[in-house]
């Protein structure tokens, strides 16, 4: 594995590592680590900018889909200061939910690094989201 590509799946570790964190000083140190102080996160249901906003879109996924996590799906792929990875959302256990056939919710996101290897902005793509969400 080279140093360009050790600098994604760091980047992309980081990132899973806030999603993944339980209470709120555990999410906000995790993500003062994974992004800038001026990140910004956009999807289909989200655009916020800052620890504060980024924190508060990851408690209100923690809220809906209470004893889930999110985990990658395949590799991190990257070039110059982008990269793009695929995940999923799944109960702690690590199977899907009330043992459904796929995870409740999956996505794609690209994110632009610094040149520290923090996250400067995600755009994130739902590729399943289930109805009323």
């Amino acid at each position: 594995m080279s140093a360009t590509t050790d600098r994604y799946q760091l980047a992309v570790s980081r990132y899973f590592d806030a999603w993944n964190a339980t209470g709120p000083k555990r999410r906000a140190e995790a993500v003062a680590a994974a992004w800038t102080e001026d990140g910004r996160y956009t999807d289909p249901l989200a655009d916020v900018g800052g620890h504060d906003g980024i924190a508060a879109v990851i408690a209100a996924a923690h809220e809906q889909f209470p004893g889930h996590v999110f985990r990658p799906l395949g590799p991190v792929d990257g070039h110059h200061d982008t990269a793009r990875f695929s995940w999923e959302l799944v109960n702690e256990a690590g199977g899907t939910s009330s043992g459904e056939e796929s995870a409740p919710v999956a996505g794609s996101d690209v994110i632009t690094l610094d040149a520290d290897g923090r996250i400067r902005s995600v755009l994130g793509f739902l590729d399943r989201v289930p109805a009323g969400a």
